[in-house]
């Protein structure tokens, strides 16, 4: 069984892992220390997995200000060369038992995908409609017992386990962001949060919701539902199937992983009205991108992501719009 296959801490593999870990990344004056120190650090780190003294270390945090407030918190480059190995693991045990539908964070997937097949549900459903909603502070609402529960179901090797629990229990929400009666609810509760930083929280928000997607595929048998991160949308034939539904699982979403629905995004409209998804509006014949995500495009493109801006009008806007990016970013090319 796959899930009784042991992590591999030997300097062999932490080597190839660093390899991969390398690619991608800006090169900082951490990660250049590091990398001088390469083979000692490696070694050390070897030792301390195989003997189980590793501990993990404190984050560095601070905010953004993005579509929303977020706290980001970031770990030292041995932490996060350790949330790779980890990720790398856990990525081969469980992207299968995903159902097809989840396209956050899996090679193959991604947001033009989501983006795309929730048009094609849309279009397939003209007279029906759809419920979409997402979860309130997921990140911070990941209760620690019940995502070891969960892996432990499928995780039978013990090494693995000490080092998932270390990672889990290295970050918990900062209390700040709850108001004073739910911080007082949650005295009698396991600790919480995973932290958006590191790359492990991305597979463990789609191991924590797998329970949710299996419960919404196998149990309610919904077919048109498919889930980015934790934005989610269903597809049903006339509004009292999708009030039902989405009365059923918000109970299992509240009684089984802790968790609760953002109220503002708690919508259900006729599929003619079209669908608001993942910072577009999605109609059956066209899309086009959110007035704020236009806006954001035209106010931050500079020369450095110019190329990353362009894909995302060229894939969800039409001819005028394009037209405009283009003319409105000609100055960079002379900088």
């Amino acid at each position: 069984m796959i899930g009784s296959v042991s992590i591999d801490y030997t300097l062999p593999a932490l080597w190839h892992c660093w390899q991969r870990f390398l690619k991608g990344k800006r090169l900082t004056a951490e990660l250049e220390h590091f990398r001088y120190h390469l083979e000692s650090n490696l070694r050390t780190l070897e030792r301390e997995l195989l003997s189980r003294t590793y501990k993990h270390g404190a984050y560095r945090s601070f905010t953004v200000n993005d579509t929303k407030r977020r706290e980001i918190a970031v770990a030292s480059i041995k932490d996060r060369f350790i949330h790779r190995l980890l990720y790398e693991h856990l990525v081969k045990i469980y992207d299968k038992t995903f159902i097809y539908d989840v396209w956050s964070c899996r090679e193959g997937k991604g947001l033009l995908g989501a983006i795309e097949r929730a048009q094609d549900f849309l279009a397939k459903n003209p007279n029906g409609f759809f419920w979409r909603s997402d979860v309130r502070k997921f990140f911070d609402s990941v209760d620690h017992q019940t995502l070891l529960d969960i892996l432990i179901r499928r995780i039978k090797d013990t090494k693995t386990m000490w080092l998932l629990k270390e990672v889990i229990d290295s970050y918990t929400t900062n209390a700040s962001v709850w108001s004073a009666e739910r911080e007082r609810e949650r005295a009698i509760e396991s600790p919480r949060g995973i932290a958006i930083g590191n790359v492990t929280s991305q597979i463990f928000s789609n191991i924590y919701l797998n329970e949710f997607d299996r419960y919404v595929k196998h149990v309610l048998h919904i077919k048109k539902y498919l889930r980015y991160g934790d934005d989610f949308v269903i597809f049903t034939n006339n509004r009292d199937e999708a009030v039902e539904h989405r009365k059923l699982m918000q109970t299992f979403l509240h009684d089984k992983l802790s968790l609760t629905l953002h109220a503002r995004n708690d919508v259900i409209f006729p599929c003619s009205k079209g669908l608001k998804f993942l910072g577009c509006m999605l109609y059956p014949t066209h899309r086009c991108l959110q007035k704020r995500v236009w806006y954001r495009v035209l106010t931050h493109t500079d020369r450095y992501n110019i190329s990353s801006y362009s894909g995302l009008v060229h894939a969800h806007c039409e001819a005028e719009m394009m037209k405009y990016f283009h003319w409105s970013t000609l100055k960079f090319l002379d900088e």
